[in-house]
């Protein structure tokens, strides 16, 4: 069956193999025949002309027949000048009126120097005197000593709120003995704490003087 098979297809293979080598010589035949044809055909007598261009004459110009001299050219046409419509100003507004014032410069005026204080005098720097800052001053009584002759002391007092507070005494004069010296300084302080009024607060100075024959 297989052997069959392919014995019709070798058979098959080999006439389209002629009929394609018939179609061949057939093309290059009419090729071969058309190619000489062609050559015949040219091969004939070639003439040759040369074409003259004919040229044609230029065309003269006519001639130009000038004006009479007694004709004068008509004069141009009159053309009205173009109108121009001029527009006043508009007046200036009040506005503008006043912005356009001169202010003056403001006129400057110089006050006047102010008068011319006393200073105050300076406060008094240390105790002032009694007499100066008390309304009420008693006088010390002399105490039983058996002592004659005469002392003299200087007391610093400080006041507080009207009344003395603290007291400081220092004797000026020598000579008297430490009982005696005692009981006139006690004398001293007891007039200053229970007589003296002194308004305010102050600290003043005041001198007491003893004389005992």
């Amino acid at each position: 069956m297989n052997f069959a098979q392919q014995k019709n297809n070798s058979s098959r293979l080999t006439g389209f193999g002629l009929v394609v080598l018939i179609h061949i010589v057939i093309v290059y035949a009419l090729a071969s025949g058309l190619a000489r044809k062609a050559l015949d055909a040219v091969k004939g007598p070639i003439e040759t002309k040369v074409i003259e261009e004919k040229v044609k004459p230029p065309d003269l110009p006519d001639k130009v027949v000038p004006p009479p001299p007694d004709l004068k050219a008509p004069p141009p046409p009159f053309v009205p000048p173009p109108e121009f419509q001029v527009t006043a100003p508009a007046p200036p507004s009040a506005r503008a009126i006043q912005s356009t014032q001169v202010v003056p410069p403001p006129q400057v005026v110089r006050a006047a120097p102010p008068p011319v204080v006393a200073a105050p005098p300076p406060p008094r720097v240390g105790p002032v005197r009694a007499a100066m800052v008390c309304t009420k001053m008693g006088k010390p009584e002399l105490p039983s000593i058996s002592w004659s002759g005469e002392a003299l002391y200087k007391v610093t007092a400080t006041v507080k709120a009207g009344r003395v507070a603290s007291i400081e005494v220092v004797p000026l004069r020598g000579g008297v003995d430490r009982k005696a010296q005692r009981a006139l300084i006690s004398s001293i302080e007891t007039t200053l704490r229970d007589t003296y009024e002194c308004p305010g607060d102050h600290v003043f100075e005041q001198e007491f003087q003893f004389r005992i024959e």
